[in-house]
Order: structure tokens, then C-alpha cells, then sequence
């Protein structure tokens, strides 16, 4: 491998020595009129030494011998015009210090530089588009008329694609998809709703309308797929686009929105069937990202409850920070193994420790603590889905009140610098168990640093439904569209505020850096959606027509829910932070001794499995709690 890559060397050396002394030779000859008088030949081929020494020197010097020329991009071209600059510059400074320019064409020297940079780039850009045609095409008698079109032969049994989205995105799949012989698309076309651009050529393919012309193209160029390349669409935008490619039949796909992109990074890869969080038309969350990496940069972080919906996505998130250490500990052995699975492929340099754990054992999570010594534990574990904990609320109990306050304790004991607490809006003004929990969880947290001196910055961040999470009803009414209906909605007016996992998590972690402990920080939910709205967009999506193909059955409010959530509770005073999509609120201070004898009570309460007396315990805790019949 080192010999071929030495004999690669060597090859592009002669070559480039070859290019710059024709460089050099051609200026002149065009600067005479191909007529060189005898004194300036003299000169001239005694400075070629001199200018190969220079110029080699500056182009190795800049890197010219490390790159992979079948890649050559835009910023290869740059470097070679800064390279031969700045040794066209060397050169005539030194012959004009040593000989005063005499028998030199200073016309000459300007046109050798830009002979240079035509040579050395047009050379790589030759080798680019070797590469680019394939061994098929380079085959077949090189097919060289392609290069003229700008466009290689054709694949076969490739699906005519219609990118819609003429923008960076859409140039960008566009490249991927002709550098990659194994995608099998053809991009047949762009469409556009900015008419400046309609008619216009793409890499040499046309922009052939607007979205709204999207069944006629179709008919036209008999295209196989669509797919939808506006990561920044809003909702409104969104659900026309989508009208469109159901109007024309044609199949079709999406880029996630920027939320979901990791870093922004456009991809093929990242191409996924059109999905009911792309209709919410979240913003793009914007991240104080040197804030948060400064708690979470070479930082040793757990998160419990890593193998859940938000749990998972935080630890991919907090991947991208570069921990020293992140310790996913989790209950559950399945979910623990496929998030430590794909972390570990996705961040191979990361350190990643699972650690198999209930956080309603203190010793489990005492020894995780000790063993690891995190600085900033994100406690994600907890019972969330409403009817269930219902009919248990002993276990509701147990793991979202006597396990967090076991975190809470084992953190203080180990000198954890930051603990944030994931919550719910079903915290305020609950109306089930598992919503009266989480608010005395709440309670804990803020209880914390009010009461005597701790080390531990304890915070709380309170949001409303994640799209897709383990429970949550878009799940649920894909598996009834899928069985042929009836989608059940509960109630006609029932709310709910939603946002994606990423976005979720991502605020999570800017409110981690924000907090200096006590506060519950509100996430930015924007405007509650109706269920039964839902229900519609996403029988739509799977290709049927609400209430004919798809029958809609309203079955009523099940046990702890309402029709409508809230984000904050009585006496909480709301502020703005720094940050556009996180509030803050200072909440009342509570009497730790108490809530603590209190929460005893119900622990044995628990234990005895008494559902009735727990939800009078609750009661007693959370003023604003009215258990529903």
C-alpha cells in the first residue's frame, strides 16, 4: 500500500514539473507572438530551476500532494490560485532583487500564473472526471460526448427521480446520487416554487416547473419517485407539497427536516418516508452549542432511562459533544443493547459504558455513581404512559417518585455538579397518577437547592408529547391504519402539544447548561394540535381518504386523561431566558422534612399496593391534583 501510494506521488510530481515548465515556456511564447528573441530565451531557461524549486515547494507546502484528486472540489480550486500566487509573487520578487527584471517579459510572469492555475487545476479536474464516469463509461470508447453534457450514461433499471427543491439541499442529493453508482435513480428533473429558477439547468439537469406543476411533469417524463428536498419547509408548505404528490400518484420520500439532521449534514442516507412529525413544521432549533459544550466537552455523563425514546436520543446528542465518558444505565437489557449497538458504530471514538440498573434500588445507582463518577446526570427513567399507571399507581409511585429522589440522594452523595430532571406537562394540574408523580418528582428536584448546602445544581425541564416516542398515539393509530381501521380517537376537542425527539433533546440539553438550580424549564411547545386532526393527516399519509377509507370512532376520554394539557401551574411565575424556545419558572418553595414524611407514607402505601390511598396521598402533596373518575 506505502509503494503505491509513493509511486502515485511521484506520478503527480512529474506531471505537475512537466505542466509548470510548459506553464512557463507557453507565457512566453504568447507574450513574442510565438517569436521569443534570442536574450529572453537565454533568461527564460535560466529561471526554470528556480521556478520548478518555487513552485513545487509552495504546492507541496499547500497540501497539493496529500489530497484525493478524484474529489477535487471548489476548495482545491482555491488553494491552487493561493498557491500559485503567492510563488508567482516569490519569483518576481526575487528575480527582480537579483537581476532587475533585465531580459525578462513582465507581461510573461502574469501569464504564466494563470497558466498555471489552468493546467494544475484543469490536470485534477481530469482526473475527477475519470473517476466520475465510471468504469462502465470509461469502457465503453469512454463515452467522452458525456462530457460535454455534463451528464454519465445511464444506470440501469434506475427510477426516474424528480428532486423537488432546487436549493443546496436538492444539489446536494443531486451529487450524492451521481457519485454513488449504487443508488439506483436517474434525476430526471427539479421543480421549484421560486420562478427564477424554473427553466433554468441544474448541473445540467432542467428545472422543469413549479411544485404545483408536479402531476403535468409527471405525465411528461413519466417519472418513478419524488422526493421532497426542503428541510426548512414550514407546515403549511409541507402539507402542500404533500397534496401534490398524492394528486399525482407518484411515490414519494423526504429529507428530515433540519431538527433531525445531525450537524446539518444532507445525505441520501438520511431519505425516509414521509412522516407525521414533517407536518408539525417545527422551527430549527438554534443551539448555544459553546455553552453546552462547556459542562458537557470531556465531561463524564449518565443518563438513566437510556434505552427510552428521549433517553436514547439524548445520548446520541451528547455524543456530538465529545464526553469523556458517557454511562447509559437502563433497566430494560434490549433497549440498553441496541443504543449502546448504534453509538458505538455512529461515535466509535466515544467512550460508552452501559450499566444494566433500576434506579429503584439505591445501591445499583449508588455503585454506578461511584464506579464512574459522572459530573452531570440527565434522569430520563419513568413510568409516562397514563392509563396504566392508573391501574398500578403503586408502580408509578415506586419508580417516578422514590426512584428519582434515590438519583437525586446518590448524586448529592457523589458530588454531582448537575442533575436535570426530564418531566412532563401532565405535571400540571394533574388529573392521573402518573402526572401527580412527576409533579412531586418536580417538587423534590426544586426542594433540593433551597434546603442546606449542596454541591449538586438541580433543575427540572418540562415539555409536552414527543412524535414517535414508545406510547404515544402516532404509533398507535399506524398499527389500526395498518389493520384497515377504525382509528379510535378519544374526544372531538382533545389537545395535545407535540414536538419531535431531537428538538426535544436538544433543548434539554441547552437548559442543562442554563440552569443554576431550582428552576423548571418550560420548553417553546408552539400551538396544540387536535387528536382527531391527527388521525387525519395520518390516514392521508398511508394513502387513504379519512372516514371513507378509514373510518374515525370517537370512544371517549380513558381513565386520567383531559381534554386539553397545560404547560404551567398556579403560583409559578413564568420569565424568558436567553434562549427564544426555553422559559423559565421559579416555582414555590416547599418544606423538604415534610414532603419527605410524606413521601414515606406513600411508600408504604405503596408496598401494601393500596391504589386508593396513594391517589389521597397525592392529594395531600400536589394541591392542584383531581384524580378523574
Amino acid at each position: 500500500m506505502t509503494r503505491y501510494i509513493y509511486k502515485n506521488f511521484l506520478i503527480v510530481l512529474a506531471i505537475d514539473i512537466l505542466l509548470v515548465a510548459f506553464s512557463w515556456y507557453l507565457a512566453n511564447l504568447l507574450r513574442f507572438n510565438f517569436d521569443i528573441p534570442p536574450d529572453s530565451l537565454v533568461a527564460m531557461a535560466r529561471l526554470v530551476p528556480i521556478m520548478l524549486g518555487i513552485k513545487i515547494t509552495t504546492f507541496y507546502m499547500f497540501d497539493f500532494y496529500r489530497g484525493m484528486w478524484r474529489y477535487t472540489s471548489i476548495d482545491d480550486l482555491l488553494r491552487i490560485i493561493k498557491a500559485s500566487g503567492i510563488s508567482s509573487l516569490i519569483i518576481v520578487t526575487l528575480v527582480t532583487f537579483t537581476h532587475g527584471l533585465a531580459g525578462f517579459a513582465r507581461a510573461a510572469f502574469v501569464i504564466d500564473w494563470v497558466l498555471t492555475i489552468f493546467l494544475i487545476a484543469g490536470y485534477r479536474l481530469g482526473i475527477r472526471l475519470y473517476f466520475w464516469l465510471g468504469p462502465r463509461d470509461r469502457l465503453s470508447s469512454f463515452r467522452w460526448l458525456t462530457l460535454f453534457t455534463l451528464k454519465k450514461g445511464q444506470r440501469r433499471d434506475a427510477k426516474k427521480l424528480l428532486i423537488l427543491g432546487a436549493g443546496d439541499c436538492g444539489e446536494k442529493i443531486y451529487r450524492e446520487i451521481q457519485d454513488n453508482e449504487s443508488l439506483r435513480y436517474e434525476v430526471v428533473g427539479f421543480l421549484d416554487d421560486d420562478l427564477t429558477k424554473v427553466g433554468k439547468l441544474l448541473h445540467g439537469v432542467p428545472i422543469l416547473g413549479t411544485t404545483a406543476d408536479l402531476k403535468s411533469v409527471v405525465q411528461r417524463i413519466a417519472a418513478d419517485e419524488a422526493l421532497i428536498a426542503t428541510p426548512s419547509a414550514t407546515a403549511a408548505q409541507m402539507r402542500s407539497l404533500l397534496a401534490h404528490c398524492e394528486e399525482s400518484g407518484l411515490a414519494f420520500k423526504t429529507v428530515p427536516g433540519m431538527g433531525e439532521l445531525i450537524d446539518g449534514r444532507v445525505s441520501v442516507k438520511a431519505i425516509r418516508d414521509v412522516d407525521y412529525r414533517d407536518l408539525l413544521g417545527r422551527e430549527v432549533i438554534r443551539l448555544d452549542e459553546d455553552r453546552i459544550a462547556a459542562y458537557l466537552e470531556k465531561a463524564r455523563v449518565l443518563v438513566t432511562g437510556a434505552g427510552g425514546s428521549i433517553g436514547s436520543e439524548l445520548c446520541r446528542q451528547i455524543c456530538r459533544f465529545d464526553p469523556s465518558c458517557l454511562i447509559l444505565y437502563e433497566r430494560a437489557e434490549s433497549p440498553l443493547y441496541e443504543i449502546d449497538l448504534e453509538l458505538r458504530a455512529d461515535y466509535p471514538d466515544a467512550k460508552v459504558v452501559s450499566v444494566l440498573g433500576d434506579i429503584r434500588d439505591r445501591s445499583q445507582i449508588s455503585r454506578a455513581l461511584s464506579d464512574y463518577q459522572p459530573q452531570v446526570v440527565f434522569h430520563a427513567a419513568a413510568y409516562k404512559h397514563v392509563p396504566m399507571m392508573e391501574l398500578r399507581p403503586w408502580k408509578a409511585v415506586r419508580n417516578n417518585i422514590l426512584g428519582t429522589r434515590h438519583v437525586m440522594h446518590m448524586c448529592m452523595e457523589h458530588g454531582v455538579e448537575r442533575f436535570v430532571l426530564v418531566s412532563t406537562d401532565k405535571a400540571v394540574r394533574p388529573v392521573n397518577v402518573m402526572g401527580a408523580t412527576k409533579r412531586v418528582a418536580e417538587m423534590l428536584v426544586q426542594a433540593q437547592n433551597g434546603c442546606g448546602p449542596t454541591k449538586t445544581k438541580f433543575m427540572t425541564v418540562r415539555f409536552g408529547n414527543v412524535v414517535g416516542s414508545v406510547g404515544s398515539v402516532v404509533p398507535l393509530f399506524k398499527k389500526q391504519i395498518e389493520r384497515g381501521g377504525p382509528v379510535t380517537v378519544t374526544h372531538p376537542e382533545m389537545t395535545r402539544y407535540f414536538m419531535t425527539i431531537p428538538e426535544a433533546c436538544q433543548l434539554i440539553l441547552q437548559a442543562g447548561a442554563m440552569g443554576e438550580g431550582g428552576e423548571i424549564f418550560i420548553l417553546d411547545m408552539g400551538t396544540p394540535v387536535k387528536i382527531v386532526d391527527m388521525a387525519r393527516d395520518l390516514i392521508r399519509l398511508s394513502g387513504f381518504e379519512p372516514g371513507v377509507d378509514i373510518k374515525i370512532e370517537f370512544v371517549g376520554l380513558r381513565p386520567g386523561e383531559k381534554l386539553f394539557e397545560e404547560l404551567i401551574t398556579r403560583g409559578e411565575g413564568i420569565a424568558p431566558t436567553s434562549h427564544g424556545k426555553i422559559m423559565v419558572l421559579r416555582g414555590k418553595t416547599c418544606d423538604e422534612v415534610s414532603l419527605n414524611g410524606a413521601i414515606d407514607e406513600m411508600a408504604k402505601l405503596a408496598y401494601e399496593q393500596d391504589g386508593a390511598a396513594i391517589k389521597s396521598k397525592l392529594q395531600e402533596i400536589v394541591e392542584d391534583y383531581r384524580p378523574s373518575a
